[in-house]
This record gives structure tokens, C-alpha cells and sequence, in this order.
């Protein structure tokens, strides 16, 4: 049977970056406490000036900004295209990396997770969206002031999360939010 869990925008917990360099509010994770032994973890980061990132040694990370007009990464010191908002862009943890603000300050999601340990897949939709899913764990995260997914009203960054599914998933979505599955290897 699976268990459905909402997690609720004020309720997040605050947490100081790797580098110090900021603040992240965690959405929810797997396992572990700070910044050690998860297998995946969701947050949300305001970056407020143009800088590094933490680095996280054998996770993938996926990012998305979700408030302000965006930024250019670099990777490795290798620049990339413009992340918009509701734009995702994956790269590996340990990679090096900093950002310049396109016209100020951002918000973005983050997803990171442990490619040894999940394969995760990562997905933005807008409107009414029903999809089947066999992943252990499927999150739910609201962009909207109102998502409906499950029978839950979600609001404006809430997140919800259906773990321990051991049979097909039927969920449909209604709004603009991020639908992120997550299947343990072996």
C-alpha cells in the first residue's frame, strides 16, 4: 500500500550551504541528516548575487529556476545556455560550478540524488496531466497557487510524495508543477 505525505512550503526546514555561501529550505529526502547519507533530496535556493555551488561528490543534481529571470551556468569551466525559468538542467555533483544572474536575484528547485543508488526522472508539466508511474517513490512539486494531484490541494511550492507503490500508479495532475519519479537500482 502506498503512503502519500504533503509537505507544505512553510513547514520547510532551513539549511546553510555547503560552501556557506547561502541558505537552502529542504523539501524533503530519503535518508540521512544535513548534508550527508541521502539518496535524494529536494530544496529550494535563493541565490541573491552571481557565485559558486557547493559541490556534491557522486550525486547528480537537476535545477530549475523557478522565480526571477534566470542565470547562465558554468560547468566545468565550460558556460551554458541561458536556464530559464521552468527550464531543468542536469550536471554532475562534483562538478565545478558557479552562476551569473541574468537581471537579479533567482529561485530555483533542486533535485540531487545518488545515480548509484535511484535512477530518477524529472519532468515539468502545465495543465491537466495523468500519467502511470511503477516508481517507489513519486513526487509532486507545486509551481501553482493551487495543484490538484491524489486528491490533495496543493499550494504555491508545496510538495507531495507516494512512497512504497508496488503497483501501477495512476495520477493526474491539474496545474504547473514538477513531476519527479524515483526507482532504487538492483
Amino acid at each position: 500500500m502506498s503512503a502519500v505525505k504533503v509537505w507544505r512550503a512553510a513547514e520547510y526546514v532551513s539549511m546553510p550551504w555547503k560552501n556557506g555561501g547561502g541558505s537552502t529550505e529542504e523539501i524533503a529526502r530519503d535518508a540521512g541528516t544535513g548534508l550527508d547519507g541521502f539518496g535524494w533530496r529536494l530544496s529550494i535556493a535563493d541565490i541573491s548575487e552571481s557565485g559558486g555551488f557547493s559541490t556534491f561528490a557522486g550525486y547528480q543534481r537537476v535545477i530549475t529556476v523557478i522565480q526571477g529571470a534566470g542565470m547562465v551556468l558554468t560547468v566545468d569551466a565550460e558556460e551554458q545556455r541561458d536556464l530559464l525559468p521552468l527550464q531543468p538542467f542536469a550536471f554532475k555533483g562534483d562538478s565545478q560550478v558557479s552562476c551569473r544572474l541574468i537581471t537579479g536575484p533567482i529561485r530555483d528547485f533542486n533535485l540531487i540524488y545518488s545515480p548509484q543508488r535511484y535512477h530518477a526522472r524529472l519532468q515539468w508539466v502545465d495543465g491537466v496531466q495523468r500519467f502511470f508511474s511503477t516508481a517507489q517513490t513519486v513526487l509532486v512539486f507545486s509551481v501553482a497557487d493551487e495543484v490538484k494531484v491524489l486528491g490533495e490541494k496543493l499550494g504555491h511550492h508545496d510538495c507531495l510524495q507516494v512512497d512504497g507503490d508496488n503497483e501501477l500508479l495512476d495520477v493526474c495532475v491539474t496545474g504547473r508543477c514538477c513531476i519527479i519519479e524515483l526507482t532504487p537500482r538492483g
